[in-house]
Order: C-alpha cells, then structure tokens, then sequence
C-alpha cells in the first residue's frame, strides 16, 4: 500500500508538501512526547505533540518492531488490506487551537478525518506518504539554518539508541491537551 497522490519526489502537488517522520522523543521538563516531521524537499520541521501510547505506537514501527499480538494500528493495516482497499496518503490538514487535524485518503476518493498521530502510525505501517497542506506548513513549520543540522543529526542519534518502551510513562499527557496536541 501507499504512494497515492503525491509525486514520487516528494515537493509540492495541488498545494501539499511530503513530510518525512524524523521520529518521536520525549520535550523535557513537561515529559510530553512529540513527533518531529520534517519537510522532504524543504528546511522546515513540523513539531506534533502527542500522546504515549502514539508515540509507542510510531517508534514501535519505525523499528520494525513486531509485537507478539497486533496493536490498534497493526489491525488497522490489517483491515485495510483485508477490505481491499488501499491507503493512499495521509495529511496532515490543520492546527486550531494548538490541536492538529489529519485525514486519510482511500482509493476511490474515500476520505475520513483522524488524529495525526493516528494516521501517521499507520502511514508508517503501511508505507503511505505523508503531507501537510503547503498553508500548514507555512502556518507551523520551523525553518532551520545550517549549523542547526547538528541537532537533527543528534536528534537522529537519539532515535536510534531509544528504544519504544522509554514512551511508556503512566500518567502522562493525553492527545487534546492544551499545546498542540494531535
């Protein structure tokens, strides 16, 4: 599954721009989890707060970590699959009041309104592109200069060293939450 609608070099389209998942941490001193998506053809971050059982659930896939019993995201791959239906891209549409907004994008022009953490756990399961509205991004996006690279590249380091279970924090913030929550 995946693809869809968007070229396949990433850019722009009809007023979307592909993101890549750079991956997901934990913002101190609050403990709130955020995933960082990164513009492909661009400099600009889009930072999303979310929740913990999410950010489990994207780091989980960005492993490739296989659960001995499928997660919610995992039977929603599944499903898809077994439906015959196809996944074609999920964007990343809004923020109101520091709350993000995202839709998935079926074949056959079915489109249907989910939490972005959501639709990017299972865009990253299903190997579908993800994009923002070029508005979002403008709107949201954090442009870096150069010699703010580094902090990606370590940011990227601590990706790779931590492992899903870190996310895992009882009590923590919920998605909804006042601060941009997706």
């Amino acid at each position: 599954m995946g693809g869809g609608r968007l070229p396949p070099d990433g850019g722009t389209v009809d007023g979307v721009i592909e993101l890549d998942v750079l991956g997901v941490r934990v913002e101190m001193p609050t403990n709130s989890p955020i995933v960082l998506l990164r513009e492909r053809d661009g400099q600009r971050y889009v930072p999303i707060w979310i929740g913990a059982p999410e950010a489990t659930a994207i780091a989980y896939a960005q492993q490739g970590v296989e659960p001995p019993r499928p997660l919610t995201h995992d039977l929603m791959a599944t499903m898809i699959t077994s439906l015959g239906r196809t996944l074609e891209a999920v964007h990343i549409t809004s923020v109101e009041e520091n709350v993000f907004y995202a839709e998935l994008h079926f074949d056959h022009g079915v489109v249907i309104s989910a939490r972005p953490s959501d639709a990017i756990a299972l865009a990253l399961r299903t190997g579908t592109a993800i994009a923002a509205t070029e508005t979002l991004v403008d709107e949201v996006g954090i442009a870096m200069a150069v010699e703010e690279e580094d902090e990606v590249e370590r940011f990227k380091e601590f990706l790779d060293q931590v492992s899903a279970e870190d996310f895992e924090a009882p009590g923590g913030p919920e998605e909804g939450r006042s601060g941009g929550a997706a």
